[in-house]
């Protein structure tokens, strides 16, 4: 029997309770992973709500890192006792073990430990397709970040750094901009109550070639007013609710703007794409030119807790639970 984190219904942290179920056995092309560190996300939270609906009743997570336990037929990629990482699902990751498709399987390297790996896997990932892919972000542009404090925006700020690009970044406090001018960023804006304006100012009127939004509702439309003519919106997640409906016409009135709203599993649809992905994440810790802090860890048990402290904005930087 293995402990594992349950919803049959959705709404606040409270819905997710501890429970006791068999251990799956894998079938042909999987994995079941005994895990040894557990990845937090916003997403999570998302699968909690319902904002992004799942079948219920369900478990809970999309990340984690442990060790191979068992394989099923026709699996050659990996063995058992290797060493291996996920993050784009199966959802369930809130458990000792999850059952995944070795498609979805990283093989961890042994200079990456298994709390590093939970703590970077997806928003590391998502921060590369972001800076990479999505908007491949070139030495001499200006990238504005909003939530730059966060897992995601700590990474995205080093290595848009490491590019050569001019950092923006917005953050709610005093002491998260702080940590984030530590991180390498140009200029840090402490919620300001005209970000447009900022930024403006901070770009000799031209405005940022690229905005990278995991906020979503509240700050959508100053987004928007902070690009430059031809810039490129990339709203990625929904921190403070989904964007509402806009007129496409907008983005001409503000200067022929580019919007999109990417996921990581397009990004990493096959298993070269994966591999790739994450061997570019790996380089880039490796090099010292992304350097992760240490993760707040909480126990299996004490994911509610986790949940509502995330939610609450009272972490900085990456949530581990431990089984």
């Amino acid at each position: 029997m293995d402990r594992a984190i349950r919803i049959d219904r959705n709404g606040g942290p409270d819905v997710m309770t501890l429970i006791e179920a068999p251990s799956r056995e894998p079938g042909p092309g999987e994995a079941r992973i005994r895990h040894v560190a557990i990845g937090v996300n916003f997403i999570d939270t998302y699968h909690r709500s319902g904002l992004y609906p799942v079948s219920l009743p369900s478990g809970i997570g999309l990340e984690a890192s442990g060790v191979v336990e068992a394989i099923g037929e026709g699996v050659e990629a990996l063995a058992v006792g290797d060493r291996a990482a996920y993050a784009s699902g199966p959802i369930g990751a809130y458990a000792e073990t999850n059952v995944v498709s070795v498609d979805r399987l990283v093989r961890l390297p042994d200079d990456i430990d298994h709390r590093l790996a939970a703590s970077v896997m997806l928003k590391g990932m998502t921060a590369r397709y972001l800076l990479r892919r999505t908007f491949p972000l070139q030495a001499g542009q200006t990238a504005l970040i909003h939530a730059a404090a966060g897992g995601v925006g700590q990474i995205a700020v080093q290595w848009a750094t490491h590019i050569g690009a001019t950092v923006i970044a917005v953050v709610g406090s005093e002491e998260k901009a702080r940590r984030v001018q530590e991180l390498g960023a140009a200029h840090v804006l402490v919620a300001p109550d005209d970000l447009a304006s900022e930024v403006r100012r901070l770009t000799n009127g031209e405005g940022a070639d690229v905005v990278y939004d995991g906020v979503g509702k509240d700050t959508f439309a100053a987004s928007l007013d902070s690009l430059k003519p031809m810039g490129m919106m990339v709203s990625f997640g929904n921190a403070s609710g989904p964007v509402r409906d806009f007129n496409p016409l907008l983005l001409s009135q503000k200067g022929s703007l580019y919007f999109t709203r990417p996921t990581l599993f397009h990004y990493t649809r096959t298993r070269a794409l994966l591999q790739e992905t994450a061997d570019d994440l790996f380089e880039v810790l490796r090099s010292g030119a992304v350097r992760i802090g240490e993760p707040t860890i909480y126990p299996l048990a004490d994911a509610n807790r986790a949940h509502a402290d995330l939610e609450a904005r009272r972490t900085t930087g990456s949530i581990v639970l431990e089984p």
